[in-house]
């Protein structure tokens, strides 16, 4: 039996019926029009469909995940592509905990999507399953990315909240400094989704009609007997090259649009291997969303953050208050566990230390004293409402820029892949 098949399957299968389920919890909330009454019960019936059919949608992720395990011979989170679609998985999971208290159909009209957008993004990477090198092969990995991924799920959930409430709460109509300021960060948050829409996207498309670009780059490597020599290094890429490695020669570009060459070389201070390359992928990713988010604009002659808000209006502040705060209450000490102390653990038994500054030890030490100021504020000042949600906010921005721009823009010891 192929049982690697047999997850993908399961994979796809999940991901076809969050997608179902996502437009299931909106019908659940379009009863605005009607009697108080006929809307509840319209919510709850359509509400609780979406939430069997989300559960259901999980129990296809669990089967791809342990099928995946079972063909595989490891623990399937040794990769960026396994490690996504887990993180897919427990936020997953983390909803519905959260819905089963608040039963909020409109928490899952902001929370799938993340899920959808965590699996798209995965699929972006090479899935093919992999021999484990020597540093992973420890039970440590099933330990610390497990309880990392579990906090970032949590977190993610008071990230859906946070941006309920402010669309909810924020002035959209308001002429005052104030309320264009929090348009404006509202706008801003809604831009950088769709910056991870158009990234995901890009690399899909291009990967999927297999466009390819070609460069070599001389790089002095230092032999055993302290000689340098030149080698030349093969730099592909798998979107259009608008910004060129430095100092590269250019082997075979497929057009694009017209372009046979790159429109733009790196600085020299981005010299390193894949450094170009990252940058033209966040070029891509900036002139993506701004297309994407410019459309939407147009299409709404509005701002988008005022064209969601009005779905909000049945909702109450405090309760969406509520359900930001307990997510990231809960996620905290997981996140504390997996992603700091089971890692220092870990590195101390694969690398010979606890600590070394690595790009993303750094970022993750930089989330979880963002949330431990974030408790401390809500817990001793008292900060509640709109700034308790900005910081849900905002701190789940961080995180995501320690999954994905990390890995773009930073080179070190976690960085699986790159495009």
């Amino acid at each position: 039996m192929n049982w690697l098949a047999i997850s993908g399957n399961a994979l796809l299968i999940s991901f076809i019926i969050y997608c179902i389920a996502f437009l299931i919890f909106v019908l659940a909330i379009t009863g605005k029009t009607w009697s108080n009454r006929d809307a509840a019960k319209h919510s709850r019936k359509w509400g609780g469909a979406a939430y069997i059919l989300s559960a259901v949608g999980l129990l296809a992720q669990i089967i791809y995940f342990f099928t995946r395990w079972y063909g595989g011979g490891h623990f399937p989170l040794s990769n960026m592509f396994e490690f996504m679609t887990f993180l897919g998985l427990a936020i997953m999971a983390a909803f519905l905990v959260m819905y089963a208290i608040y039963r909020t159909p409109v928490l899952g009209v902001f929370s799938l999507p993340v899920v959808v957008l965590m699996i798209a993004y995965a699929a972006v990477f090479p899935n093919e399953v992999q021999p484990l090198i020597p540093a992973l092969q420890s039970y440590w990995l099933k330990i610390h990315v497990s309880t990392a991924a579990a906090g970032e799920a949590f977190f993610a959930v008071g990230f859906a909240a946070g941006l309920m409430y402010l669309l909810r709460t924020v002035n959209f109509d308001g002429k005052e400094a104030k309320d264009r300021k929090e348009q404006r960060g509202v706008e801003f948050t809604i831009f950088v989704i769709f910056m991870l829409v158009a990234f995901i996207g890009s690399v899909f498309t291009f990967n999927a009609a297999g466009y390819e670009a070609k460069f070599t780059k001389e790089s002095i490597v230092k032999s055993n007997d302290g000689t340098q020599n030149k080698v030349a290094q093969s730099v592909t890429y798998v979107l259009p090259p608008i910004v060129a490695p430095y100092q590269a020669n250019l082997e075979h570009m497929d057009t694009f649009l017209g372009m046979d060459k790159p429109l733009f070389t790196a600085p020299s201070w981005m010299s390193g291997e894949n450094a170009g390359r990252k940058l033209n992928t966040v070029v891509w990713t900036v002139l993506g969303g701004i297309v994407l988010y410019g459309l939407l604009r147009l299409i709404l002659r509005k701002s988008v953050g005022k064209a969601i808000s009005p779905i909000m209006k049945g909702m109450e502040p405090e309760d969406l208050d509520e359900i930001g705060y307990r997510s990231i209450a809960i996620g905290y000490p997981i996140f504390t566990l997996g992603a700091l102390i089971f890692a220092m653990i870990w590195a101390h038994k694969a690398w010979g230390r606890f600590w070394g500054w690595d790009p993303k030890e750094v970022w993750a030490l930089i989330v979880w004293l963002f949330y431990a100021v974030f408790l401390h504020l809500r817990l001793s000042r008292g900060w509640q409402g709109k700034r308790s949600a900005w910081l849900a906010v905002i701190g789940f921005l961080v995180v995501m820029f320690t999954l994905v721009g990390v890995n773009l823009v930073i080179a070190g010891l976690h960085s699986y892949s790159g495009v």
